[in-house]
C-alpha cells in the first residue's frame, strides 16, 4: 500500500512518485502552477520510510498565559509574544497524528480529538480505517485517544495496539473515564514497549517522560536519515519549545518535563535531527536550532521531500 495525498498536495507532498513527477513536468512546461490549498495531510520521507502528518483538528484558545509560563511574570510572557509576532490574548491549537508506511505496516501515530477529524485526513493521504495495521498511543491525553473509538466501536478495525507500559498502568489505575472508554476495551489487542524498543524496522521508542508519567517520542532511522515523532515534547513552538523551561498547565510533571524538553531539543538541535510536533502549527514538522539560553523551531519547507 501506498501513502497518496491528494491531487492539489502534488507540489508538497513525496508521498507518491507519478504526483511528483506530474508536477514537475508541468513547472517544466512553464504552465502557470495554481494556488494549492494546505489540506489536512502532508507527505515525507525518511529513507525508506513514507509517511504524512495529519491535521485532525484545529482550534483557538483564549488566555496563552494561563497555560504557557506560568512561572513567569505576565511582562516577560508579553515581551517574548511580541518579539515572536504572537498575540497574547489568543492561541492556535493543532491536533496532529502521523502515519507512516514501514514494509507492509501502515502505522498511525496517535488518534486525534475524534475518529471523523483523524480518519478524513487519513482519507487526503489516500488510507482508509481498515488499512492501518498498528496504532501507537504516545500518551493517554484524550486529544491522543478521542478517535480510537467510533460510536463505541473501534475505528481501526484491523489494527493491533502499541503503548509504553508505564504509560498504561498509569492511567489503568487513574479512574479516568477517557482511558476506560476509550482505550480498556482495546486491551486484548494491546503490546507494550520501553524506552530503546522497536515499533518496526526504522521506527524506534525513546522515553520522554514527565508530560504525563510514560510519554513516549519514536525516531524514525532510514538510509542515514532521522526525524523523531515529539508528540508533545513541547506544546507550543514558542511558548513551551522556545522557553523549554517555561511551566506549562498540561504537564503532570512539571520540573521532569522542562528537563525532558531540555535534553531532547538539545539533541534535535546538535545533530540537526528534524521533528513532527504533535501541536507545532500544521503541518508540525520543522528543525531546532540554540537560541540564547532556549531554542527556535524552523518549519521545514521542501527539505523533506
Amino acid at each position: 500500500m501506498s501513502i497518496k495525498l491528494s491531487r492539489r498536495q502534488a507540489i508538497l507532498s513525496t508521498a507518491s512518485a507519478p504526483l511528483l513527477l506530474s508536477a514537475t513536468s508541468a513547472l517544466a512546461s512553464d504552465e502557470a502552477p495554481k494556488p494549492l490549498p494546505l489540506g489536512k495531510a502532508r507527505g515525507f520521507r525518511i529513507g525508506e520510510l513514507e509517511g504524512a502528518t495529519l491535521l485532525a483538528g484545529t482550534t483557538p484558545r483564549p488566555d496563552p498565559h494561563t497555560i504557557f509560563g506560568l512561572n513567569v511574570p505576565a511582562e516577560e510572557f508579553a515581551e517574548v509574544s511580541a518579539a515572536n509576532f504572537i498575540p497574547t490574548d489568543s492561541a492556535q491549537f493543532y491536533f496532529t497524528p502521523t502515519v507512516v508506511k514501514s514494509g507492509d505496516e501502515v502505522i498511525l501515530f496517535d488518534a486525534g480529538l475524534n475518529a471523523a477529524g483523524t480518519t478524513a485526513a487519513l482519507a487526503e493521504a489516500g488510507i482508509s480505517p481498515e488499512d492501518i495495521t498498528k496504532v501507537v498511543i504516545t500518551h493517554m491525553h484524550g486529544d491522543h485517544i478521542g478517535g480510537l473509538m467510533n460510536d463505541g466501536t473501534p475505528t481501526y478495525a484491523n489494527a493491533m495496539y502499541v503503548t509504553g507500559q508505564i504509560e498504561f498502568d498509569h492511567w489503568a489505575a487513574a479512574g479516568n473515564e477517557r482511558f476506560d472508554g476509550m482505550v480498556k476495551p482495546l486491551a486484548e489487542k494491546m503490546s507494550f514497549l520501553g524506552d530503546g524498543d522497536a515499533v518496526a524496522p526504522g521506527i524506534t521508542a525513546m522515553a520522554a517522560f514527565g508530560h504525563t508519567p510514560g510519554h513516549m517520542t519514536y525516531m524514525l532511522d532510514s538510509g542515514g536519515k532521522q526525524l523523531l515523532l515529539a508528540a508533545d515534547l513541547a506544546n507550543h513552538y514558542v511558548w513551551s519549545l522556545g522557553y523549554p523551561d517555561w511551566e506549562v498547565k498540561f504537564d503532570m510533571d512539571k520540573t521532569a518535563a522542562a528537563g525532558t524538553r531540555r535534553k531532547v531539543l538539545g539533541m534535535l538541535a546538535a545533530d540537526r535531527v528534524p521533528m513532527v510536533g504533535y501541536h507545532m502549527p500544521f503541518p508540525g514538522n520543522g528543525y531546532v536550532e540554540t537560541r540564547g539560553d532556549g531554542f527556535r523551531f524552523v518549519p521545514v519547507s521542501y527539505q523533506l521531500l
